[in-house]
């Protein structure tokens, strides 16, 4: 028996060493991996032989050698990777809005008419007017300039002569009429940009019935009045550092090739006309050549995402809408948030689609057509953490208008940043009403309202940055969500649905009915 026992011991051990004799080979390149499973061998015998090592008893290495936090703790060394919850997210809201086209497709069939319309013809007469003459106080605005810039050059020919004729007193008297010329200046714009808003607003609101037809006209039209008061105030500080260079502030170098007034001129004025952005510069940035075939895929995004959320709003938020209708008449305040919680949905699908339509395909197919070069029309607004970081960043036209005509000037004129900003946000809830409230005839304030309370929640994301034991980039980045897609877009939307219903729709007839309403 112990030869048998040496036999097999020893038969064993041979097995083994030629088994780790060919993993030892310099050509195996899994010899790292494979040696470490081995249990380390004992030292050989005397007479060569290794002793035999039992392996079933393997309870013993040691599981918890180190420390080491949970991956999902805040001390952990690495942040895991959430990959696998972003797919489960996209796969949850593709299913989800499955769910919800077939629950609608079952409720409704299809609601999508491609002949069915209610605009009218007046409308899109009426449109076409506006869309033509409203550019024309552009060029009225052109011809206001010219008589100034033609009145500058005529008092800088005038100063120059008091000056080597040694006339300081002539000189201030000169500069002092001028400045009585630009009030008159300032009063013909103030005059022709509020004409155009007024008869453009009057038009939409008395005449045009179609609320997508006249929400384009208002806003040509308030784009045109953003240009025209950029125009009016870069041309005003021209001039003023042509008169007084010593007390003015040196102007940029990209002005220098086209300095005032050389840049009063109708290709300046055309160009600004078209060019994707509010703010007027003498000179812009240019790109070297156009690529068309750049153009032509935006053009087919901006084609493709309105027939999309053309879709989503009939054959979705339409049915949604009406069905809230007899809530929003009985108050059903539950009944009311689980429609704006419903609505949400839909209403952030447009919302976004429209946001990419606008602001990065077609905004970028004009910029390319017009080989501006300057394309920064938005940042990552879906990344803030502050509701200030937002409005400063998803529509950069309207805010580099703001911040240069409205924000900066008050804040040199000594008003502190607070009460600036809140101007701001004024004459921005302003302009928000009109371009809702009059293409909806519905001038009811709730587009005003909105932006009203922005300031308090500014304040509170601001806070919430500042505050110690609180991650407030994720609390800004929820209230934001939160506000943007349950409170802000769906409800507005709600309430001037309701009371575009309620004047012209079956909540009319049904208000008349019970008293409520009157025509």
């Amino acid at each position: 028996m112990a030869a048998a026992n040496d036999i097999a011991i020893s038969t064993s051990n041979d097995i083994h060493d030629f088994k780790l004799s060919s993993l030892a080979k310099p050509e195996s390149n899994r010899l790292p991996t494979v040696l470490a499973k081995f249990t380390p061998l004992p030292d050989p015998l005397p007479n060569g032989r290794r002793k035999a090592v039992d392996k079933r008893h393997t309870h013993v290495f040691p599981t918890h050698s180190t420390q080491k936090p949970s991956c999902l703790s805040r001390d952990a060394e690495e942040t895991p990777s959430f990959i696998g919850f972003r797919n489960l997210m996209i796969i949850v809201l593709v299913v989800s809005n499955l769910r919800l086209m077939i629950e609608n497709y079952r409720k409704y069939g299809v609601l999508i008419c491609i002949q069915c319309h209610d605009y009218r013809q007046q409308d899109i007469l009426y449109g076409l007017i506006l869309y033509l003459l409203v550019p024309c106080h552009l060029f009225v605005a052109y011809i206001i300039e010219l008589a100034a810039a033609r009145q500058a050059k005529s008092a800088v020919a005038r100063i120059k002569k008091a000056e080597e004729e040694q006339k300081p007193a002539l000189r201030v008297e000169l500069r002092k009429r001028f400045a009585a010329i630009w009030n008159m200046v300032a009063l013909a714009h103030g005059i022709n940009s509020t004409l155009n808003l007024m008869i453009s607003t009057k038009v939409v609101y008395s005449d045009i019935y179609h609320p997508g037809i006249g929400t384009v006209s208002e806003l040509h039209a308030l784009i045109v009045w953003l240009k025209v008061c950029s125009y009016a105030f870069t041309n005003r500080d021209l001039r003023h550092a042509l008169l007084r260079p010593e007390s003015s502030m040196p102007l940029p170098d990209i002005y220098s090739s086209c300095p005032y007034p050389d840049n009063i001129n109708m290709r300046n004025l055309c160009y600004f006309w078209w060019a994707p952005t509010l703010v007027y510069q003498p000179v812009y940035p240019r790109s070297e050549r156009i690529r068309w075939p750049f153009v032509f895929k935006r053009l087919a995004e901006v084609a493709g995402l309105n027939v999309v959320i053309w879709i989503a709003s009939t054959q979705y938020a339409t049915p949604l809408l009406q069905n809230s209708l007899d809530k929003m008449f009985t108050l059903d305040l539950v009944s009311i948030v689980e429609r704006v919680m419903k609505l949400s949905t839909i209403s952030l699908f447009c919302w976004l689609c429209g946001f990419f339509a606008l602001f990065q395909s077609f905004l970028n197919a004009l910029a390319e057509v017009m080989r501006f070069g300057d394309r920064d029309f938005y940042g990552d607004w879906w990344n803030v953490s502050s509701i200030r970081t937002y409005w400063s960043s998803w529509n950069k036209p309207v805010t580099n208008f703001m911040k240069r005509h409205v924000y900066s000037p008050l804040i040199g004129r000594g008003w502190s940043p607070p009460a600036a900003q809140i101007i701001v946000f004024i004459l921005s809830g302003i302009l928000h009403e009109l371009l809702v409230g009059v293409p909806t005839h519905n001038v009811i304030g709730v587009a005003f309202a909105g932006m009203m309370l922005q300031i308090p929640l500014i304040a509170i994301t601001d806070c919430l940055q500042k505050m110690r034991g609180v991650n407030g980039k994720v609390a800004g980045n929820v209230i934001f969500w939160v506000s943007f897609c349950l409170v802000g877009q769906p409800l507005a939307a709600l309430l001037y649905f309701f009371a575009w219903q309620a004047k012209y729709g079956s909540l009319s007839k049904q208000g008349i009915q019970f008293g409520i309403f009157t025509t």
